[in-house]
């Protein structure tokens, strides 16, 4: 498949892109294990790419149809390599449309004629779009670059696991459900005839966001602050701080839709922006201002920090270890990490370091992309 590897993954772009205009929210996880199943099955067999592409990205039952006919329109029954597009009429929308393979969609690249006006149409950046983009540092970009990546970012899917909660619902669980059996058993005069069983309810784990501010930071802050937003546009359970030489909460600000509006307010609540760094000392004060109502639940923890930091390290390493123990994972993010001949050997660093569950790179959109899929795997 390694030569048709290119086209391939330009088209499987195309597809998914396809069916979230249809109405099916395509995860971009998704679309990476469907490309590494697809390197394991006979591509120019339709019903194993069909069946591979449906399990992958079908979640509902209701949303069958809507795929069958996507697909159709991606689908030309001929050999791979013909590369001649040919129409085929939609019965279910009684409009003509071109269908085509999987493969030799993507040579159409540069070509896109006035009918595929509606495909491109509200086009979000794709890695292929992106280009060198991708993988550019972030205290690099221009401000064209910022808007093209921000709104690379806000396609991401942002799901950090679930969690089972004290709470029992009506479900296919462990336990019976006794009372529900007895109300039940009313209408058979007294007569038990099914037991009801019960299940915990299953809910989506809460995201806390704590983001360096300080004059270090000053070169990522901005896109950082954009990733911010666009995590909290996507998954609601989302509280979000920034910290230089003190906390502020900033969760309210970026609930704004509009970006530009959201960082502007977040500007003006900030009065520490590009100050100095005393990180031990912030998470100090989450713990006493914020921590018994943010860290409920068990959420995944976003640290990000250079790990420049003035203060002590001891009390570094106490709170990040407290911070550690109140979440379900605490991930600390780093822009300096990956860059040539970098080591985290700051005093803040080796200190806190022990007590982190990951630690990881978010200089580039690679990073970012490769965080949300780390925590779309979260369990």
């Amino acid at each position: 498949m390694e030569s048709a590897a290119v086209p391939l993954i330009s088209n499987l772009l195309l597809f998914g892109r396809e069916l979230r205009r249809k109405g099916i929210d395509v995860h971009p996880g998704r679309l990476l294990d469907l490309l590494t199943a697809l390197d394991h099955l006979n591509i120019g067999a339709r019903d194993e790419v069909y069946y591979a592409c449906r399990a992958l990205l079908v979640h509902r039952h209701e949303q069958l149809a809507i795929f069958d006919r996507a697909f159709d329109a991606f689908w030309r029954e001929h050999p791979i390599n013909d590369t001649a597009p040919r129409p085929q009429r939609d019965d279910a929308a009684g409009a003509e449309i071109e269908t085509f393979s999987l493969l030799d969609l993507g040579d159409r690249n540069g070509r896109d004629t006035e009918d595929d006006a509606s495909i491109n149409e509200d086009r979000f950046p794709t890695w292929s779009d992106l280009g060198v983009l991708a993988t550019k540092d972030f205290a690099s970009l221009t401000a064209a670059e910022l808007s093209e990546a921000a709104a690379f970012l806000a396609t991401l899917v942002w799901s950090p696991g679930e969690r089972r909660t004290r709470r029992w619902v009506q479900g296919r669980g462990p336990r019976i459900d006794l009372r529900r059996a007895i109300g039940d058993s009313l209408r058979t005069d007294g007569d038990v005839v099914t037991l009801s069983r019960r299940m915990r309810r299953v809910r989506t784990r809460p995201l806390v966001v704590l983001c360096d501010v300080s004059r270090s930071m000053e070169r990522y802050s901005r896109m950082l602050l954009h990733f911010a937003h666009a995590v909290m546009g996507r998954h609601r359970r989302v509280e979000t701080f920034v910290f230089s030489t003190e906390l502020t909460r900033i969760t309210r600000q970026l609930r704004v839709h509009r970006t530009d509006a959201a960082l502007a307010a977040v500007s003006h609540a900030v009065p520490d922006w590009s100050g100095g760094t005393r990180i031990g000392g912030a998470i100090r004060d989450f713990h006493r201002q914020w921590g018994r109502r943010v860290l409920a639940g068990g959420p995944v923890v976003l640290l990000i920090s250079d790990g420049w930091d003035c203060g002590d390290p001891g009390e570094l390493a106490d709170q990040i270890a407290r911070l550690q123990r109140s979440s379900h994972r605490l991930i600390w993010l780093s822009p300096l990490l990956g860059t040539a001949d970098y080591a985290p050997l700051t005093r803040g660093l080796q200190a806190a370091l022990p007590f982190v569950d990951d630690f990881l790179p978010a200089r580039t959109l690679t990073n970012l992309a490769d965080l949300a899929l780390h925590l779309n795997a979260l369990t």
